[in-house]
């Protein structure tokens, strides 16, 4: 190596753009070089053809033209890229992703509802540590008045953002209720938690909420599998109910305390990748890429409810236990993002891509579903949400049920600790 002194020739700059189209070129060269989806659309001559409509509302000002002028366009092209997994994020929706992404804190009374009615009035999920569970909040409540007044959503939400207190009426199992409740500033970290269920209470309920929460997931997954085991749970149902999926890499290691191995090969822009997960242990082209501490494996009866929302890697991780027979996949079909994998770029002013860079398959060639189809379908209804609101959950006792001729998982003793 000859080491030397000297001064590199002068780069030409290139000329200046404007926010909108400098935002506009970041979109088109992710498109271009990174994207790793299904389309089959040309996307060189849909970069072309919208580049000619982002000219046409930039015309009065082509060298100042503000970067949310951009947006719309960018929104158009990606909706004509027909992949419905890569969008456009506005600052705002970013940075709701963020804080969800990361476990960062939000203004927000920490409570998931769904629809009855007309309105999302019924409770479906309390974070812990929330405004919401501080308040008393619980899964199945019905939400009657706000102060004073029929319920709307609509009040529930502007009430969140303007971080006032009030007066919540609740019916539960029936009976009235009243609850004050506040929004503020809280972390959206939702870990996977573990409950009891059965006649018996013998039935291990993990749920998982998401897989985006700043990482921890897996290996909260396994210590629970340790804890469902020394409560001397029989049978253990993982609840993916709504779980909007996060990172692949969690997911990932948290199958692996149901399935002692599987793999899969990645396709993208740059080419294959396969990866193999055992144990808690992910390899990526045999390279070690994390794992967990003290890896469990649950061999008992197993069951995993899905619905419509579970989305993303939790269909990634309904599919495998599929695949490897462990256990039935009780619910509705999945979202349909259960065969990409999808990265956020940042762009212009906090706003963000969200691009599909790998699509899937087993390592024999068979791509990955892009919808989980359970194995006993069942439809949930308004009158299952009415239910729940009387303390039934009939999807849960569905998979209690289904534990009853679930088949173990057959290991030699010495690998399976």
């Amino acid at each position: 190596m000859v080491a030397a002194s000297f001064a590199a020739p002068a780069l030409a700059q290139a000329a200046p753009v404007s926010p909108a189209q400098d935002a506009f070129d970041r979109v088109n060269r992710l498109i271009l070089e990174e994207y790793g989806g299904l389309s089959t659309v040309d996307r060189a001559a849909l970069g072309r053809e919208y580049q000619a409509r982002l000219d046409a509302v930039c015309a009065p000002t082509p060298l100042n033209c503000p970067v949310a002028k951009a947006y719309p366009v960018i929104e158009a092209q990606l909706t004509a890229l027909g992949d419905e997994h890569s969008f456009f994020q506005t600052p705002e929706d970013f940075q709701d992703f963020l804080a969800s992404a990361t476990g960062g804190n939000r203004l927000q009374f920490g409570v998931k509802l769904t629809r009855l009615d007309g309105e999302n009035r019924v409770v479906l999920e309390v974070v812990p540590q929330s405004a919401a569970e501080e308040a008393g909040l619980r899964r199945g409540d019905l939400l009657r008045t706000l102060d004073g007044r029929p319920y709307t959503y609509a009040a529930l939400q502007q009430a969140r953002r303007d971080g006032r207190a009030i007066r919540l009426e609740v019916e539960r199992a029936g009976q009235p209720l009243t609850l004050t409740l506040q929004s503020r500033e809280s972390s959206t970290r939702d870990l996977p938690r573990l409950s009891f269920a059965g006649a018996a209470n013998n039935v291990a309920v993990l749920r998982i909420p998401t897989f985006l929460s700043g990482g921890g997931i897996a290996q909260r997954v396994h210590d629970l599998v340790r804890d469902a085991r020394e409560g001397g749970a029989t049978g253990l149902i993982v609840d993916l109910r709504g779980n909007p999926g996060g990172s692949l890499a969690e997911c990932d290691s948290a199958v692996s305390a149901f399935v002692p191995s599987f793999a899969r090969v990645a396709r993208g822009a740059q080419g294959e990748s396969r990866t193999v997960v055992s144990r808690g242990l992910r390899l990526e082209n045999g390279r070690n890429v994390g794992g967990v501490r003290t890896p469990q494996l649950w061999t008992g009866p197993l069951a995993v409810l899905v619905d419509r929302g579970s989305a993303s890697c939790s269909e990634f991780f309904a599919f495998e236990i599929q695949h490897a027979g462990r256990g039935p996949v009780i619910g509705e079909t999945t979202a349909g993002v259960g065969n990409t994998a999808t990265r956020v770029f940042p762009v212009g002013e906090d706003a963000a891509l969200q691009l599909t860079i790998l699509n899937y398959a087993k390592p024999g060639g068979d791509a990955y579903p892009d919808r989980v189809k359970p194995d006993q379908p069942r439809e949930q209804s308004e009158e299952d949400v009415r239910l729940l609101t009387r303390g039934q959950d009939t999807l849960l006792a569905a998979g209690v049920q289904a534990l009853v001729t679930a088949p173990p998982l057959t290991l030699d003793p010495q690998t399976a600790r």
